[in-house]
């Protein structure tokens, strides 16, 4: 069965940087396309970023010079690199592999 398990949510200071992790497991063969999505309080989920398993990479326009999105395919997981933190981009943070599987989300907290 496929698990998804993000951690490196967290409590941090506007301006300041998270690393996401994203571990998957369950299946022999790599994904071919991991992705971040997220989702703010009282708002429904949105896409972040997601990555081809050639590395070829999309963003949100909100998240795009800020955000940086990668993978190691040997460990199947997927990393989500946050710079520039702003208290819009409090939410749960939500992995998610070929559009079928999603993890439980990782918390992120923007606040001064």
């Amino acid at each position: 069965q496929v698990q998804l398990v993000e951690s490196g949510g967290g409590l941090v200071q506007p301006g300041g940087s998270l690393r996401l992790s994203c571990a998957a497991s369950g299946r022999s063969s790599r994904f071919a396309i991991m992705g971040w999505y997220r989702q703010a309080p009282g708002k429904e989920r949105e896409f972040v970023a997601r990555i081809t398993s050639g590395r070829i990479t999309y963003y949100a326009d909100s998240v795009k010079g800020r955000f940086t999105i990668s993978r190691d395919n040997s460990k199947n997981t997927v990393y989500l690199q946050m710079n520039s933190l702003t208290p819009e981009d409090t939410a749960v943070y939500y992995c998610n592999a070929e559009k079928n599987y999603w993890g439980k989300g990782t918390l992120v907290t923007v606040s001064s």
